[in-house]
């Protein structure tokens, strides 16, 4: 921008040298904002630098009072604009070019957002999961230095695919009896793996940013539904029985967040799966499932290291040992005993 009005005001310097600070200045307050109030602050502070810019230009080249004036009072009323201008022309970019925003991030986690309703109505053991999910990804991503916003938004959306068949997912059955008992392993499979594609196509049909559908898309990789498998296993024999029609057909995660999101999801699957989770045990069960994912060369394709690893497994423990706390015992179960 700063080239640009150089051109056009025949390389002005009082003019580039303000529009240059504004813009670095604007840039930098607005480059981690979450809320879309500090848009205006930038504005005012951008505002602010112009005038003083302006102010001093204007001393250093003695221009007259009445022109001087003019000039701050732009400067100033240019500054409030373009900030009223970002908020107003923000959602247009952020549609048109799928740009994913920190204000679009919180806009998708906001409960009432109709897909985490219909989540929270119509799958709540799912939803219950996902805000879990959430809490863990958005942990081990600050450590990481990963997008905590992105795989927070993209933990709450990962199962939504679960939404067409929601009673076939173990944590929204609310009575003993197993769907999965009526029907044949490898349908059950199916029923499971499924789940990535309807996501996929109920992001898109709600118009997700295309950085939570990826992650939707790649939050199993292609991990094999082992349950399933095994059980096929036994009821036929190991020849009979395709590996691959029991694999999630999916990329691998292709970013830190997705991968993020796919440890996060398993380890909380598993420590849930414990009868008494203890600290010793929440650690050891989260590092078999993260090096469970390693063997089985599921992220290959993303950044993380050996060292980031090892940062999301502490994260990862430290929120799950305050979730499955030790309780004492209450006084009147004490004296029933």
């Amino acid at each position: 921008m700063t080239i640009i009005v150089g051109f056009v005001t025949d390389f002005n310097n009082a003019l580039m040298i303000s529009v240059l600070l504004g813009g670095i200045l604007g840039s930098i307050i607005v480059s981690k904002t979450h809320h879309r109030s500090m848009v205006i602050y930038a504005g005012l502070a951008v505002a602010f630098i112009n005038a003083l810019s302006i102010f001093s230009f204007g001393l250093i080249n003695n221009i007259e009072t009445k022109s001087f004036i003019y000039d701050v009072s732009y400067g100033i009323v240019g500054g409030i604009f373009t900030s009223v201008l970002t908020i107003g022309l923000l959602p247009f970019f952020e549609s048109v070019f799928d740009i994913i925003t920190p204000m679009k991030l919180l806009e998708l986690s906001n409960p009432n957002q109709p897909l985490l309703r219909r989540l929270l109505i119509e799958a709540p053991g799912t939803y219950y999961h996902s805000i879990l999910v959430g809490n863990l990804s958005e942990a081990a991503a600050e450590e990481v230095g990963a997008n905590a916003l992105l795989c927070r938004v993209g933990s709450y959306y990962h199962d939504i695919g679960k939404l067409k068949r929601p009673y076939f997912f173990k944590e929204n059955q609310l009575t003993q009896e197993n769907l999965h008992d009526k029907i044949s392993p490898s349908l059950s499979a199916s029923i499971i793996i499924s789940h990535v594609k309807d996501g996929i196509e109920t992001g898109k049909k709600y118009k997700l940013p295309s950085k939570v559908i990826d992650i939707i898309g790649q939050h199993h990789g292609n991990t094999l539904v082992a349950y399933f498998y095994h059980k096929a296993i036994a009821s036929q024999s190991e020849d009979s029985v395709e590996e691959d029609k029991f694999r999630y057909p999916s990329l691998k995660p292709q970013s830190k967040e997705a991968a993020i999101v796919m440890l996060a999801d398993s380890a909380e699957a598993y420590i849930r799966s414990l009868s008494e989770p203890t600290k010793d045990g929440v650690e050891k069960g989260v590092r078999k499932i993260l090096f469970e994912k390693i063997n089985d060369n599921q992220l290959s394709e993303c950044s993380l290291t050996l060292r980031d690893i090892e940062s999301i497994v502490e994260a990862f423990v430290k929120v799950l040992a305050g979730i499955f706390h030790e309780r004492i015992e209450y006084p009147e179960n004490l004296k029933e005993d």
